[in-house]
């Protein structure tokens, strides 16, 4: 289930934003895909007492260990954009501001939620 949503520019990495997203966050492990290899990355979530199961980039020169059993489990994640993405208005994006894109996003979390509770 989705706990915290941002919104950026279409052009912006998805590292550049991690930090705000796991800022506050309490778990045992971090589960990202590559686009999320970074050492800043990698640093906070062990500040924050996480290990990182982030597979390396090939082009890092070294390469650092993750748990493969584990990082299966990041299927969840996709499933959470998938439950998201089910809702026409977010999948197009027919919002024009982010502000109303942004609200459409919480009110279907909130159906999310409501649903398995």
């Amino acid at each position: 289930m989705p706990i915290r949503v941002l919104v950026t520019a279409g052009t912006t990495a998805d590292c550049c934003c991690a930090g705000k997203l796991i800022e506050g966050l309490t778990a045992e492990n971090l589960l990202a895909d590559k686009g999320y290899d970074s050492d800043a990355i990698v640093e906070q979530a062990t500040q924050h007492g996480m290990n990182a199961q982030i597979p390396p980039r090939k082009n890092r020169k070294e390469q650092r260990e993750y748990d493969k059993d584990l990082y299966k489990l990041r299927h969840l994640v996709e499933n959470a954009f998938l439950h998201l993405k089910r809702w026409r208005g977010i999948a197009t994006r027919y919002a024009k501001c982010t502000s109303s894109f942004l609200a459409a996003v919480h009110i279907r979390c909130i159906a999310l939620w409501a649903s398995i509770l």
